[in-house]
C-alpha cells in the first residue's frame, strides 16, 4: 500500500528546496499532494524556518491536537524553546538541517514507520483486542505496537482493575517479531505463596522440599524464548523483587534444590493497579527493579476518562454474544444510561452490564430499558435532564482565564460538535444534518467553508 502525505510549505523555507525534496519523495514511491479534506486524514510535511502563532494554530487545527502526525521540517537551526512549542502544538516529530539531502531521508524514514505503525494498529489482531475510538486510546495503541514490533524493551503496564492490562500484554506478545519465538507465560503475583515462591519463579529438583515428587520447571524456564507477564507485580515482597532482579540482570538462575546454572531469555512485561513510583519513594518496591521494568511505560486510562469508547465497546460484546448473526442494537434511552453509568471496574464492569442486559433481552428487537435490571437502574434525579457534565464546565472556565471572548467560544463549539458529527456518519451530509438538527446545506456550507480556509494558505 503506497504512503500518502500532504506537503505546505511556508514563508522563509525556498520553494526551490520543496520542489527537490518532493521529487525525492516521489522517487521513493510516496504520494506527494496538496493538503484537502482526502488527505485529512493522512500525515503531512510542513516546512517552515519560522516558528509563529500563526504555525502553531495550523499544527493544532490540521493535526486535530495530535491526532494526525505531522513532520514540521527546517533547514536551518531553530531554537529549542520553538522545538517544545511546536511539539506542544500538535507536531510528530521536528526535523532541522542545513543539507536537504540528509533531511530528505529523515523524513522518508519517519513517514515509512509510521505507516508500518499505523497498518499494525489497523490490523484485526490489534482492533479484536483494544475496541474504541478515543483518541487517548489510538495514542497508547501507536505507542504500543511501536515499542512492541521495533524493539525487545520491556514493557510496565498501568492501570485500574478491569482496563485491558492482561489482553494488552498478550497483544504485546503476538506482536513481538522474534523468529522461533517461545510461549507468553503469566504469573498472577497475588498468588505466589511465600514458603512455594522459589519453586513458581525458579523451578525445583525431584526431592527439593517435602512434596517434590519430580523435578519442575519455573516461570523464568518456561518463558525462556518468549515472554514473561508478571501481572500485579506491586503485590511482590523485596525478597522476591531481589530475586527477579538478579534473573533480569544476569539472565540465569538455579533450580531450588539444583546446582547447575540455567540460562534464560525472556521479554519482560509487568503490570499493575497500583502506583509503582510512590511504593518506590516509601521504600516498598526496589528502584533498581523499577528501572529494569520500566524501558517502556504504558498507562491505560480507566473507562471515565474515555467515555467515546463506551459504546463502540459496548456493540464489540454485543457481536461478540452473538458471533451467527447480527446482535440487537441499543435504544437511545439504553445508550444514554450507559454513557452515564459510573464503570468503577472499567471494561469489565461495562461487558457485565451487557452481559445482565441481554439475559433480559427477548425477541429480535433492540434492547431497551426494560432489559436494564433493576438493581443496575439509576435514580431518577433532575441531573439526568442535563446533558453537560463537568468538562463542558471546566472548558470554559479554561477559555475565559485565557481571555477568549464569547464568539470564540462559540464558533470552536460549533466547529467541534460539526467535526465529531462527520467523523461519526463518515462524511454523511444528509446524517450529520439529522443529528445536529439542520438542514443539508448548512452542513454542505459549513464543510465548502472549511475547505476554503484550507485553501486559502499557502499549498505545494
Amino acid at each position: 500500500m503506497a504512503i500518502r502525505v500532504w506537503v505546505r510549505w511556508l514563508s522563509g523555507f525556498q520553494e526551490q528546496t520543496v520542489h527537490e525534496m518532493t521529487d525525492c519523495l516521489i522517487r521513493q514511491g510516496i504520494e506527494v499532494q496538496d493538503q484537502d479534506d482526502y488527505l485529512s486524514n493522512h500525515p503531512g510535511v510542513i516546512f517552515s524556518n519560522q516558528v509563529t502563532p500563526a504555525l502553531c494554530e495550523q499544527l493544532r487545527e490540521l493535526s486535530r491536537n495530535g491526532q494526525i502526525r505531522i513532520l514540521v521540517c527546517c533547514d536551518g537551526a531553530i531554537p529549542s524553546n520553538a522545538v517544545w512549542q511546536l511539539l506542544e502544538a500538535g507536531a510528530a516529530d521536528v526535523l532541522a538541517n542545513a543539507e536537504w539531502s540528509p533531511l530528505i531521508y529523515e523524513i522518508i524514514s519517519r513517514l515509512q514507520r509510521w505507516e508500518a505503525v499505523d497498518r499494525m494498529v489497523h490490523s484485526p489482531e490489534v482492533q479484536h483486542v483494544l475496541v474504541g475510538e478515543s483518541q487517548a486510546l489510538k495514542a497508547i495503541l501507536r505507542q504500543v505496537v511501536e515499542v512492541a514490533h521495533f524493539t525487545d524493551a520491556s514493557v510496565l503496564i498501568l492501570g485500574e482493575s478491569g482496563t485491558g492490562k492482561e489482553l494488552l500484554a498478550n497483544l504485546i506478545h503476538t506482536l513481538d517479531p522474534r523468529p522461533d519465538k517461545g510461549d507468553l507465560v503469566i504469573l498472577d503475583c497475588t498468588t505466589i505463596v511465600p514458603e512455594l515462591s522459589g519453586s513458581e519463579f525458579f523451578g525445583h529438583e525431584r526431592g527439593a522440599f517435602t512434596g517434590a515428587a519430580s523435578a519442575r520447571d519455573g516461570v523464568f524456564a518456561l518463558a525462556n524464548g518468549g515472554t514473561l507477564f508478571l501481572d500485579e507485580i506491586g503485590e511482590l515482597s523485596l525478597a522476591l523483587q531481589t530475586q527477579l532482579l538478579r534473573v533480569i540482570q544476569e539472565h540465569t538462575f538455579k533450580r531450588v534444590g539444583g546446582n547447575a546454572w540455567q540460562h534464560t531469555s525472556f521479554r519482560l512485561v509487568c503490570a499493575t493497579n497500583r502506583d509503582l513510583w510512590a511504593q518506590v519513594q516509601r521504600g516498598e518496591f526496589r528502584a533498581d527493579l523499577y528501572y529494569r521494568i520500566a524501558s517502556y511505560v504504558c498507562q491505560l486510562p480507566p473507562l471515565r476518562a474515555r467515555p467515546e469508547d463506551i459504546l463502540p465497546l459496548a456493540n464489540h460484546f454485543l457481536k461478540t454474544s452473538y458471533p451467527d448473526q447480527a446482535p440487537p442494537e441499543l435504544d437511545a434511552p439504553v445508550q444514554e444510561y450507559l454513557l452515564r453509568r459510573e464503570y468503577p471496574g472499567n471494561v469489565r464492569d461495562l461487558k457485565q452490564v451487557i452481559a445482565r442486559m441481554l439475559c433480559r433481552h427477548a425477541g429480535k428487537g433492540a434492547i431497551t430499558v426494560g432489559c436494564i435490571p433493576p438493581d443496575d437502574r439509576p435514580l431518577w434525579a433532575e441531573g439526568w435532564q442535563e446533558w453537560r457534565d463537568t468538562g463542558f464546565e471546566r472548558a470554559i472556565r479554561v477559555a475565559l482565564n485565557r481571555g477568549v471572548g464569547l464568539k470564540a467560544i462559540s464558533r470552536n463549539t460549533e466547529e467541534t460538535a460539526f467535526r465529531i458529527v462527520l467523523e461519526q456518519v463518515n462524511g454523511n451530509t444528509q446524517q450529520a444534518a439529522q443529528l445536529l438538527g439542520v438542514t443539508d446545506r448548512t452542513v454542505q456550507n459549513w464543510k465548502k467553508d472549511r475547505s476554503s480556509v484550507n485553501k486559502t494558505e499557502q499549498l505545494v
